[in-house]
């Protein structure tokens, strides 16, 4: 696997980095071709946080994101939770890779099935409004929803709005 790792607002020393690439290199054994991955060490006020993205072939992404005041624990639970999503996903990952050798399901142990696993419940479908940016904030805020979906006037582009942990807001558009 190669790793880029980085740090912001910290600077990562060699002993953590050393320890990260060794215990991400576990993943390389649900993977037949080497795999891009990124690690991001940051330190906001007090908290220490890891972000862990890995790029899969033909574009998909796996991403962790753990949070606590040592980032060799945040490091185990990272690893865990991305082992946790190839493991959860397999089926959904050989439906798609299937006919390429990508990825090595014979490594892949089965999680046991949760008969309480989330399921889509509610489905709702409606005509995009074109509408700015700051249109869609006051929607989002009369409907008291956390997200919002709307159409965006300047780039006629499908975008999600969505209140931030830190009240502010963030955007995701769709690719051209």
């Amino acid at each position: 696997m190669k790793l880029n790792i980085v740090g912001k607002n910290m600077e990562v020393d060699e002993n953590l980095r050393e320890i990260a690439t060794k215990k991400f290199s576990k993943l390389d054994k649900f993977f037949a071709s080497d795999i891009k991955g990124d690690i991001v060490f940051k330190t906001i006020r007090n908290n220490k946080m890891l972000e862990v993205t890995i790029y899969l072939p033909d574009g998909a992404v796996l991403r962790s994101e753990e949070s606590s005041n040592d980032m060799y624990s945040s490091i185990d639970k990272a690893l865990n939770q991305l082992e946790r999503q190839v493991r959860k996903h397999k089926t959904k990952l050989q439906k798609i890779y299937r006919n390429t050798d990508s990825i090595r399901f014979d490594s892949i142990e089965p999680l046991e099935e949760e008969d309480n696993a989330p399921k889509i419940v509610k489905e709702k479908t409606f005509k995009l409004k074109p509408m700015t940016r700051e249109e869609a904030i006051l929607q989002m805020e009369l409907v008291t929803h956390d997200f919002y979906f709307f159409l965006d006037s300047d780039t006629n582009l499908a975008s999600v709005l969505y209140r931030r942990e830190d009240g502010n807001y963030g955007i995701i558009t769709e690719a051209k």
